[in-house]
């Protein structure tokens, strides 16, 4: 850990209480502090009550520059990434002790967009904006620029998106759109599927799963569903989806089977970004509304 560390404020760890944590202390108290962090998540999740649907095991608050946080990914090694709304700026954020690792800059100048998601494929980090435009670039080491492609996806017409999942069966892409341009597709939960490979002739065959809103809204009353960001479980395989206008999450094989839509727990109030760590950790991102913006850890199942 290093002295540009950035300590976030502990609102809540269930279970176990805990004193409000202060924005910087040095570097010993800071490691002391941190640990304790770790300590309370992990007898949280050792406790059979963390099992409860819906209790959070814990809640960060973040800083004031993220918060228009967005989308959220995992790496390979299981680190949590972020990015902000407007300017291509990632963040590295230990969600286990509540701490910002590090940040890296995408452009230099920064570029900049609606950024609204993000994903990974092995050692490229993606950026994707609501009009369908994809940045793509390698992690930095920390307060470094580092270089990016753009593409245009050409799928800014179809949708509004705000969603992005890398599928690593497929080498695709998965777009979820949060509004639907196309008149066709207007009554359904649109997800494309966009190849990172091109094909014969250098095309890239886009496809899409199409299900219809109905179906997901079932009996919960929503007006419909508009994902905000979406994950791959990574056991099942599934999608799983968080919808910030409805404060709502749903999952969704990849064949288009509803296997549930639910609300969300109370408390989300602009839901931006979705993750699922390999030892069945729900990570929620929520922008600044009323307060400021913050990370929720939830046992998944």
């Amino acid at each position: 850990m290093t002295r540009r560390t950035v300590c976030i404020a502990l609102a809540v760890v269930v279970v176990m209480g805990c004193r409000k944590a202060p924005v910087s202390q040095g570097l010993s108290s800071d490691s002391v502090l941190l640990n304790e962090r770790q300590a309370r998540l992990d007898s949280s999740l050792a406790n059979p009550d963390s099992m409860a649907t819906g209790k959070p095991l814990a809640l960060w608050k973040l800083p004031e520059h993220l918060k228009e946080i967005s989308g959220l990914v995992l790496t390979a090694d299981g680190r949590l990434l972020t990015h902000g709304d407007e300017r291509g700026k990632v963040y590295e954020i230990d969600y286990r002790r509540g701490v910002i690792v590090k940040e890296f800059t995408v452009g230099s100048p920064p570029v900049h967009g609606d950024f609204e998601a993000i994903a990974i494929d092995g050692d490229t980090v993606m950026l994707f904006t609501s009009d369908g435009i994809l940045y793509r670039f390698l992690e930095g080491a920390d307060k470094a620029d580092v270089p990016a492609t753009r593409l245009d996806t050409g799928l800014g017409s179809a949708c509004e998106f705000e969603a992005m999942a890398f599928d690593a069966t497929s080498k695709s892409l998965l777009l979820a759109c949060k509004s639907v341009h196309e008149k066709a597709l207007k009554d359904s939960l649109v997800i494309f599927r966009y190849p990172l490979a091109s094909g014969p002739g250098g095309k890239v065959r886009v496809s899409h799963l199409a299900v219809a809103i109905a179906t997901v809204v079932g009996s919960n009353g929503w007006n419909g569903f508009h994902p905000s960001d979406m994950t791959i479980d990574p056991v099942s395989g599934n999608y799983i989806l968080v919808a910030s206008l409805e404060k709502a999450l749903a999952e969704i094989t990849p064949a288009g089977e509803v296997i549930f839509a639910r609300a969300l727990p109370p408390g989300h109030d602009q839901s931006e970004g979705l993750a699922i760590t390999k030892d069945r950790l729900l990570i929620i991102s929520d922008e600044a509304k009323g307060g400021p913006a913050a990370i929720t850890l939830y046992r998944w199942p």
